[in-house]
């Protein structure tokens, strides 16, 4: 067993005390930094802006990847998604291949994930709200949901008692697998993306969970893993929800969820009124996620459990730019932590940090002893809560999407895509419109071209310097001035992904890695089109004459 040392600073360590630290996680879908007011957003989210006001606001935060699942995985386990051995994506990238982490990646039964570990080290481990990272969403079969003691549910089923109970059942499914996994407990979670016909976001049932958990914890330390589906979809979806408080992840609800101490949608709605912001824009999801943290934040606070729970408030990719590995509203997320007993009031930190460091931290608090073949990529973050960096933080962050893989540094970025072997023979049989999909990280459209408003997103390298071109408009991969740096940077990907033991192009040969230049063609043709969603405007087009991939 190796054991997680506690690297806490001299504030943190005459703070902690006899007992150890609840841990909250407070995990958003899709959420940007410029839908909070701590970020400096015209929003109206009152218990976010306390929280950094009464803990740490880290502007420098990253997630691993920017799409759900391999996000997920990685605040799970505190390792990236590429080293995962769950069957799935072994099916998908057998040892020796390149890796290619997307929608497939899954919590092992392995239980080598914070949950279990956690529990390990005298912990009440809790799950709440959405999983997705199953390795078994996407399954269309009703002999595959049957092996999981789930009902195949068509995705024409109506509103109806008979569907409400297929719900029920899969939910109940869900926890138990979660329980499987490690955890002590799990309520009201949602395997995946919400699903029709109860596809409505409802915040208060799952923070009606959480509280109950906080409730039935409060005389052992804790770890509660809770995750909304807000903010995830459009904006007039959120307000659209709010107008349907009895559809849930279990199905109708008999009747409202009215979780103690949250703000009733309803206040919610008058509340933004009263301050002219626009419920349809935005914002009745920005608030509905504040409140629900308003909630937990109360419960705390009446258990007296307030000053040694350490709160984390963070999102698992950005929205605007997920699918791809652009900073800004992709990878670059919002970031709190809230600790009285432990973390400064009132800090900021510009350090490095990425979602992985979340597990780390908790085993850190914890003195976990973790098994020796558990890979642990996350950083403790407890040198950095009492205001000042450590010397020797990290230096660079490494991120990963299917093909694509980056390095970020606080002065640079290097993106680069590497498409296997098949991939490209693929690529050059199909019809151009289903090629077009396979060229992106994702190897979709919809999604998966979200980073096409970027120029740079269909080029194999990228290099920029992100102090003076934080858009990363600027490609200076070609540019005989920054030869230096783009070799300095790929050493560092070449290093990273040497731990990781995957081939990748020419920087790690082998398997089905090929070089790059293998489909310039293609690449320069997607340089011409405009993607709208999943519709394509191919150069010469008429106006309207869009054509979609299959």
């Amino acid at each position: 067993m190796k054991r997680i040392l506690f690297a806490l600073c001299c504030f943190a360590v005459c703070a902690v005390g006899a007992q150890k630290p609840n841990i909250i996680v407070f995990l958003t879908d899709d959420q940007d930094k410029e839908s909070i007011g701590a970020y400096g957003a015209d929003v109206w989210t009152p218990n976010l802006d306390r929280m950094a006001e009464e803990g740490m606001l880290f502007h420098n935060a990253f997630v691993t990847s920017t799409v759900c699942t391999p996000s997920r995985y990685s605040f799970l386990t505190g390792r990236y998604a590429s080293r995962s051995t769950h069957d799935t994506f072994l099916h998908a990238c057998p040892e020796g291949t390149q890796a290619n982490p997307v929608f497939n990646v899954g919590l092992e039964p392995d239980n080598l994930n914070v949950g279990a570990m956690m529990k390990a080290e005298g912990y009440r481990t809790g799950y709440v709200g959405k999983f997705h990272a199953s390795g078994i969403e996407g399954l269309n079969k009703p002999e595959d949901y049957a092996a999981f003691g789930m009902e195949f549910l068509s995705k024409k089923a109506a509103v109806s008692p008979e569907t409400t109970e297929i719900f029920r059942k899969n939910e109940l499914a869900t926890r138990k697998l979660l329980t499987d996994r490690g955890f002590d407990w799990a309520k009201n979670v949602y395997l995946g993306n919400m699903i029709k016909p109860y596809a409505d976001h409802n915040l208060e049932w799952t923070i009606d969970a959480a509280l109950e958990f906080i409730e039935e914890s409060k005389d052992e330390p804790f770890y509660l893993h809770f995750c909304t589906t807000l903010v995830h979809g459009p904006d007039a979806e959120w307000y659209r929800s709010m107008q349907n408080p009895l559809f849930s992840g279990e199905g109708e609800l008999d009747a409202p969820v009215e979780p103690e101490g949250m703000l009733s949608r309803r206040e919610i709605l008058a509340e933004l009124e009263k301050r002219g912001l626009n419920p349809e824009d935005g914002h009745a999801g920005y608030s509905w996620v504040d409140a629900g943290v308003g909630a937990i934040l109360k419960k705390l606070k009446k258990l007296g459990l307030d000053d040694n729970t350490l709160v984390f408030f963070t999102a698992d990719h950005g929205s605007h730019m997920k699918g791809s590995l652009w900073d800004l509203d992709g990878t670059c997320v919002p970031f709190i932590a809230r600790w009285p007993n432990g973390i400064k009031a009132g800090s900021e930190s510009r350090d490095l940090i990425q979602s992985i460091d979340i597990a780390a931290t908790a085993y850190d608090l914890a003195g976990a002893e973790l098994p020796e073949e558990y890979q642990l990529d996350g950083h403790s973050l407890t040198p950095l809560f009492g205001g000042k960096p450590p010397a020797g933080w990290r230096d660079h962050l490494y991120i990963e999407l299917g093909t694509a893989r980056a390095i970020r540094t606080k002065e640079f970025k290097y993106i680069s895509i590497r498409y296997p072997q098949e991939k490209v023979t693929r690529m050059q049989r199909i019809p151009k419109e289903r090629m077009l999909a396979e060229l992106s990280p994702l190897g979709r459209l919809g999604i998966g071209v979200r980073g096409a408003a970027n120029p740079n997103f269909w080029y194999e390298d990228g290099l920029y310097r992100i102090e003076k071109d934080p858009k990363e408009f600027n490609n200076l991969a070609g540019d005989p001035e920054y030869a230096p740096k783009l070799d300095a940077m790929q050493k560092i990907l070449i290093a990273e992904l040497e731990s990781i033991g995957r081939p990748y192009g020419e920087l790690i040969p082998g398997g089905n890695a090929v070089p790059p230049g293998q489909v310039d063609e293609q690449l320069e043709l997607a340089r011409q089109c405009m993607f709208q969603g999943k519709n394509i405007i191919f150069p010469g087009d008429a106006p309207g004459n869009n054509r979609k991939s299959d």
